[in-house]
């Protein structure tokens, strides 16, 4: 072919172009990558999110390679004649639109932005090489075969990111399996080396975050203790928090335990091998992956089922869990509020500044306050002051630790801003919580606000979960902010099957879109209950 010989200065500029055009589509394929890492590297989420999003981004990328390639062909009409170097001109369009595009995609607020692991420096590398020659082998067929399109082909690259991402990610799932067993080997070994260390695995529908904070609290006063700073609650995260956190100081190491399929939690059993254990709860969070509230339990139970001669730990306010808890053969205690329980809490006073209670265990009493709003905390107390007690932890210890807990970021936090009260409960929200927060938002003076996208990953029992949501916000709040369409109708029919005023419903396309509606709307003295935030897999 004439294109390739090395004297074609045109070669030269094709492989330049390539390299650059590249390097753009990795900083426009931004999106399908945050995607991909949000999804747990699994197709099945991309493709989730391409359906849920009706492929809006897809669309958005054949808007920009249509009108780049229209503007490349008019240039290229208009300055044919005038010499072959005039076909580049219309490449500027490309260009000047490609970055435009870029700018707008990065300055979109992000809830949880792109982090660029060493896992996603080898998937954008991969996606860039395949880009590289995509572009390169476009220039060398319409070089040779559609001389008038010349190298304006390259306008119409940017439509091939929705597939070259998830074939880029297809490619690595090899080399990512055989790294992720490197390291969890490295860490496997590295336990080994602390025989007498007490391993503790947490998991749970949710809770796990919360009551992993609240353990480490309590058995820190007697205890040295390792875990994670975040919600690290995968086989690569808790690789992380082994090998980067765990020192030959520690006696204790606490670890969450997540999982979106079945066969998760034994394999992070098989990496931990945990000595006891706690069940938060048992409930219908990512029932979208796992198919059934059965499975979902099944799951869960693959903790307890691990366990040898340790003991496990169950908060059994919790349905799914009591039943775990009655179906345990293993050495077990139950947490709960107001019934017949080993580690159990009464006579409970809510209040907009906390909780005060007590708290009974094997039989002794201690009375504790603490600045954590709403039930299911006092539920996540309840269970993992059990499990400390049993560890031997003083109860005047449990109650010290009791007194200074912190509310997590997100989850029930209450913050004071301009004179606004502001309940933060938005991340990843249960329907158990949801309701907690509505229950907690009853407890203030002043005019209430509720800001919600509902709430996801519920499979079939969504738009019912979250017509209930849209009936308890009714009994409560004065204004209700409902962010995205994607659960709008549901709450809107729960809002005005309880009479709610329709003047006071408000709607937002984005967070971003829901605050700007909060400054028109918000006064001093007002109490704004922000109750969950979609991750940006589903926006």
């Amino acid at each position: 072919m004439e294109f390739f010989n090395w004297n074609n200065i045109h070669l030269s500029i094709g492989i330049v172009l390539s390299v650059v055009n590249a390097v753009l589509m990795c900083f426009a394929g931004y999106k399908f990558l945050q995607i991909i890492q949000l999804s747990g590297y699994k197709i099945s989420g991309f493709r989730a999110w391409l359906k849920d999003t009706k492929v809006k981004y897809v669309g958005r990328l054949a808007i920009l390679s249509f009108l780049s390639l229209a503007c490349v062909l008019v240039t290229n009409a208009l300055f044919d004649g005038f010499g072959e170097f005039y076909s580049y001109v219309g490449l500027i369009f490309y260009f000047y639109f490609t970055i435009v595009f870029i700018i707008n995609m990065y300055r979109t607020p992000q809830k949880t932005p792109l982090k660029q692991t060493k896992r996603m420096n080898r998937l954008t590398a991969v996606t860039f090489l395949l880009m590289a020659g995509i572009t390169f082998g476009l220039i060398v067929v319409c070089s040779e075969y559609v001389n008038p399109i010349r190298f304006g082909i390259v306008a119409i690259t940017p439509i091939f990111l929705p597939f070259v991402v998830p074939l880029a990610h297809l490619i690595m799932v090899p080399v990512e399996e055989l790294i992720r067993l490197i390291y969890v080997n490295k860490a496997k070994k590295k336990l080994k080396k602390y025989p007498y260390l007490t391993k503790i695995g947490i998991t749970g529908s949710f809770g796990k975050t919360t009551t992993k904070n609240i353990l480490n609290a309590i058995l820190s006063k007697k205890y040295r203790v390792c875990t994670s700073p975040h919600s690290f609650n995968t086989p690569m995260g808790i690789t992380k928090v082994v090998l980067s956190y765990l020192k030959p100081e520690h006696e204790i190491l606490i670890v969450e335990m997540g999982a979106r399929q079945l066969g998760d939690i034994s394999y992070l059993c098989r990496i931990v091998e945990p000595k006891h254990a706690i069940i938060t709860s048992v409930g219908n969070q990512h029932i979208a992956t796992f198919g059934t509230a059965e499975n979902v339990a099944k799951e869960k139970n693959e903790l307890a089922k691990s366990i040898n001669k340790g003991f496990v730990a169950f908060n059994c306010q919790n349905p799914g869990a009591k039943k775990l808890f009655d179906a345990c053969e293993k050495e077990k205690f139950s947490s709960g509020i107001d019934g017949d329980y080993f580690a159990n809490i009464t006579n409970i006073n809510l209040s907009a500044e906390g909780s005060s209670f007590d708290l009974t265990i094997d039989g002794k009493t201690i009375s504790c306050k603490t600045k954590l709003l709403g039930l299911p905390n006092l539920e996540d107390i309840a269970v993992s002051a059990a499990l400390a007690y049993k560890l031997d932890v003083k109860m005047s210890d449990i109650k010290s630790a009791i007194s200074s807990l912190k509310p997590i970021p997100h989850r029930m936090e209450l913050i004071e801003e301009n004179g606004l009260s502001i309940i933060d409960n938005s991340f990843n929200s249960s329907v158990e919580s949801a309701k907690s927060a509505i229950e907690t938002l009853a407890l203030f003076n002043g005019k209430k606000i509720v800001v919600t996208p509902g709430l996801v990953e519920l499979g079939a029992e969504e738009f019912s979960a979250n017509q209930t949501l849209g009936e308890q916000i009714a009994a409560v709040a004065d204004k209700v902010i409902i962010v995205n369409k994607l659960n709008s109708e549901a709450l809107t029919r729960g809002l005005i099957a309880k009479g709610y005023d329709e003047a006071n419903m408000l709607y937002a396309e984005t967070l971003d879109d829901a605050k700007k509606l909060l400054k028109e709307n918000a006064e001093k003295g007002d109490v704004i209950l922000f109750q969950n935030d979609f991750p940006d897999n589903y926006t």
